[in-house]
């Protein structure tokens, strides 16, 4: 597939300057969600890339290492597990992709922004935008903008996160729902880590 088009598509119609953005981590049990905004140079050719979630974590490292080194400028943003409890995760979503956006060098003529929504409740993507479904799949600019996003999230919850609470083998699972973290969150009960709006049926079956 030619992960260019989107972007000549939108090149054609006088953007000059188009930024990709991607969030990960938006079903785990804990820890933030993280999201990520790239500017590519035109045309770059990143051999392998692809929607974070088709490549192995070696890949997604080595193309983080690409893909920071030649981009034009990116960012990485977060919000909290428990500014996640506050708002919820939609809305989280659009804030983290929002700051991602605020934090580049550059001021895009537009963003790329991935799935089809741009908007929760409460926060909206503010920045000159379109949406394209499976766009880590279609597009170069936000292919890139999910591995960055996948990577920044995984450091920080396989380093810090279980550096801090290695009770529950965060580096395994990431903060996801598997049967290893349900047994941590069994034995030792949830942290200020996790997302306690994502606890709700494992909080009720321990009533």
């Amino acid at each position: 597939m030619d992960l260019w088009a989107p972007e000549r598509e939108q090149w054609n119609q006088g953007f000059d300057c188009l930024c990709g953005v991607d969030e990960a981590g938006a079903g785990p049990l804990a820890g933030p969600v993280y999201a990520a905004a790239v500017i590519l140079p035109r045309e770059l050719d990143i051999p392998g890339l692809n929607d974070s979630k088709k490549l192995t974590a070696r890949r997604r490292e080595a193309l983080y290492g690409q893909i920071t080194a030649q981009a034009v400028s990116w960012s990485a943003a977060f919000v909290t597990a428990a500014e996640i409890d506050e708002m919820n995760i939609l809305n989280a979503r659009m804030l983290a992709m929002q700051r991602a956006i605020d934090g580049l060098g550059i001021r895009p003529d537009l963003c790329l922004i991935d799935g089809n929504r741009d908007h929760g409740s409460r926060v909206s993507i503010t920045a000159p935008h379109v949406t394209l479904v499976g766009g880590d799949g279609k597009s170069a600019s936000i292919a890139a903008a999910s591995v960055l996003a996948k990577v920044s999230r995984d450091r920080f919850v396989s380093g810090e996160l279980d550096r801090q609470y290695p009770q529950y083998g965060f580096a395994g699972h990431k903060g996801y729902g598997t049967r290893a973290h349900y047994a941590a969150l069994d034995q030792y009960g949830p942290c200020p880590e996790h997302r306690r709006t994502f606890l709700k049926k494992w909080e009720a079956r321990r009533r």
